[in-house]
């Protein structure tokens, strides 16, 4: 079966939730004295219950969240399905990629849940509430693109994608429910290959579509720092080891068609440092919340990488 062009997730996603999350976070730091909200990923349950809810402040941000939803699924519907939608129909694609689109969904999902808590954060609702709407709005923002692709006839609903989705959020409600702050952070990185050139339908004709769309130099990593897990180590907070997967040689969604096509596809391990930027004292409020944004992304470090070529040092890894 020829590939398609497949929905790059943290584009429609992840990539536009996130610009009105950043937009917000902005203008609510600027004009709130609670400035932990958007400073650091633990959540005290009595810092917030001291807050009294700005239930106008709620209102508008489901406003414009639905707004957002709503414009998403309509701009969806009307440039990214070339063909008509007709009945609904389930496709298995856990196969594909290497599980590398998966992680992807994960990451998205935990992302919006992270950013969008933040902010609900400082409307001083409940610390359940919170963990509920930030979780809830992680998958809300993924599920009408999974319903659309049911109807599509060029992909079909995906389990493995909502299942995907459903991860991302429970990790950081997990997290936060369990210790009150997150402790294990998802990032990504990405570095350009050689590969785009070979389908850039497929992996990005452009710079800019192949960071979204070449899953070939896409990482991502779950970072967390010992000093989290044991508080009296002494060990720095904000420096964290970060375990990263990656693949390479996909230039197809089947690794039997990448096979086909001259290429052996391969998995790839990656053992790294990692900053939590959240972590970093400061006394601006300004650099505090650059920090929460910039935590989403794993800095360039040294990294061993493991696959089945064997153990390499990669001096600057991104």
């Amino acid at each position: 079966m020829a590939d398609i062009e497949r929905k790059p997730c943290l584009l429609f996603a992840g990539f536009l939730p996130r610009i009105f999350l950043v937009c917000f976070i902005f203008k609510s730091t600027a004009s709130f004295a609670f400035q932990p909200a958007v400073e650091t990923d633990s959540v005290s349950t009595d810092s917030v219950s001291r807050i009294k809810p700005d239930y106008k402040m709620l209102r508008g941000i489901f406003a414009v969240q639905s707004a957002l939803y709503l414009g998403t699924i309509y701009g969806l519907s009307k440039s990214w399905y070339k063909n008509p939608l007709t009945k609904f129909s389930i496709k298995d694609d856990t196969h594909e990629w290497l599980q590398m689109d998966k992680l992807g969904h994960v990451y998205t999902s935990y992302q919006i849940a992270r950013h969008t808590a933040a902010i609900y954060r400082k409307t001083g609702i409940s610390k359940k509430q919170m963990l509920i709407y930030g979780a809830i709005s992680g998958v809300i923002f993924q599920t009408p693109i999974e319903i659309l692709d049911g109807f599509s006839p060029d992909y079909g609903f995906s389990p493995g994608d909502m299942v995907a989705n459903v991860t991302g959020s429970a990790i950081y409600l997990g997290q936060i429910a369990l210790w009150d702050e997150v402790r294990i952070q998802p990032k990504f990185s990405f570095h350009y290959t050689s590969l785009s050139r070979v389908r850039p339908e497929l992996l990005g004709s452009s710079r800019t579509e192949s960071w979204l769309k070449d899953y070939n130099g896409q990482t991502y990593w779950l970072s967390f720092s010992p000093g989290s897990f044991f508080k009296g180590s002494g060990w720095p907070l904000w420096l964290c080891f970060s375990a990263g997967y990656g693949m390479h040689n996909m230039v197809s969604a089947e690794k039997s068609r990448s096979i086909e096509m001259g290429y052996i596809p391969y998995r790839q391990y990656y053992l790294s440092l990692d900053i939590d930027m959240t972590k970093i004292k400061s006394r601006k409020k300004f650099v505090r919340t650059i920090g929460f944004l910039v935590n989403s992304i794993k800095i360039p470090a040294p990294s061993l990488q493991f696959s089945k070529k064997g153990v390499s040092f990669k001096p600057f890894y991104f």
